[in-house]
C-alpha cells in the first residue's frame, strides 16, 4: 500500500472486539514510534502498555467519565505515552523560543505507532482527557512525568475506513505567503 493510502487508512476507532493483539504486533507499533525524529535525537517518550485485563479495566475507568472515552473499556490494549525530560539543547532551545520541542516530537512518534497499527489491520484512538493523575497512580509513573496521551489500540469493530471530512486546500495550506 502507498503512504497516501496508509495516512487514509488511519482513522480514530472508537469501538474493538475483545480479540487480544499479538504482542510482537504491538512491538512493531512500538518500534515505529521510536523511530520517529525528535529534536537533537532527544527521542523524550515512554511507552507503557498496559495489556493485563484488570489493570487495563482500572485505566479505562480513569480515561472515562459520564460523556468522554466510554469506549475505552473495548480496548484489549492501552498505551500511555510519558513525556520524559527532554535533553538540554532542545529542552533550552524550546524555552529560548517558546515551542515545546519535545511535544512535537511526542507527536511525531505517537503517528509513527498509529500509522503502524494501521498497516497492522488494528484501529488507535488518542485518548487527551482523562484522569491523568489517577493513571499515572495506576502505573506507578512518578507524579513530576506528565501523560499527554494514551492510546487504545485494538482491532476495530467496525474495519472499514470511513470517509474524511478535512477543510478544503484552500484552508489549510498555499505556496510562498500566508492567504
Amino acid at each position: 500500500m502507498s503512504f497516501i493510502d496508509l495516512a487514509r487508512r488511519r482513522q480514530s476507532d472508537r469501538g474493538y472486539s475483545a480479540e487480544q493483539v499479538e504482542r510482537i504486533r504491538v512491538e512493531r507499533c512500538l518500534e515505529a514510534a521510536s523511530l520517529a525524529p525528535s529534536a537533537c535525537n532527544s527521542q523524550p517518550w515512554f511507552f507503557v502498555v498496559v495489556d493485563e485485563p484488570a489493570l487495563r479495566d482500572a485505566v479505562a475507568d480513569a480515561l472515562r467519565d459520564l460523556v468522554m472515552n466510554r469506549f475505552a473499556r473495548s480496548a484489549p490494549v492501552l498505551v500511555a505515552v510519558v513525556a520524559e525530560e527532554p535533553a538540554l539543547v532542545p529542552r533550552l532551545g524550546g524555552l529560548i523560543k517558546d515551542k515545546p520541542y519535545y511535544l512535537m516530537d511526542i507527536g511525531a512518534a505517537v503517528e509513527n505507532f498509529c500509522l503502524q497499527a494501521a498497516d497492522e489491520g488494528l484501529g488507535t484512538c488518542l485518548i487527551g482527557w482523562f484522569d491523568e493523575k489517577r493513571v499515572k497512580e495506576l502505573l506507578v509513573i512518578p507524579k513530576k512525568k506528565r501523560v499527554p496521551l494514551v492510546i487504545a489500540l485494538g482491532h476495530p469493530l467496525d474495519p472499514a475506513t470511513r470517509p474524511k471530512s478535512r477543510k478544503g486546500r484552500e484552508e489549510t495550506w498555499s505556496y510562498n505567503r500566508y492567504p
